[in-house]
């Protein structure tokens, strides 16, 4: 009876253990060249990790990529040339936004 409770208990554990990394994200951050808050859009060039004094938000790459923000959580609202952070889920080459952070206008750097 000790051996099954125990074996349950560690079942759960693990199942507890593993779940956040199946519910984690992928991030992106770039320029905004499009927001349309009517179609619930937003279009970034995005940008690449290697920061530097003259880049401290990294360098453009030159790649767009469209997101969805239906279900978005969203900070600042976004305007043209403003850089963003996006958290998203890709789903059958689409990319569904889960949280929007614009780092231009809510700068944390700045510190």
């Amino acid at each position: 009876m000790k051996t099954r409770i125990f074996c349950c208990v560690a079942v759960f554990l693990l199942a507890v253990a593993l779940a956040p990394s199946a519910m984690a994200a992928d991030v992106s951050h770039g320029k905004t060249i499009n927001y349309d808050e009517a179609k619930k859009q937003i279009v970034i060039e995005e940008y690449d990790i290697k920061y530097s004094k003259e880049n401290k938000y990294g360098n453009p790459t030159g790649k767009q990529s469209t997101f969805d923000l239906t279900n978005a959580l969203i900070g600042i609202t976004p305007k043209p040339g403003d850089v963003v952070r996006i958290a998203y889920q890709e789903k059958d080459g689409k990319k569904t936004a889960i949280r929007l952070m614009n780092m231009t206008r809510q700068d944390l750097m700045k510190r």
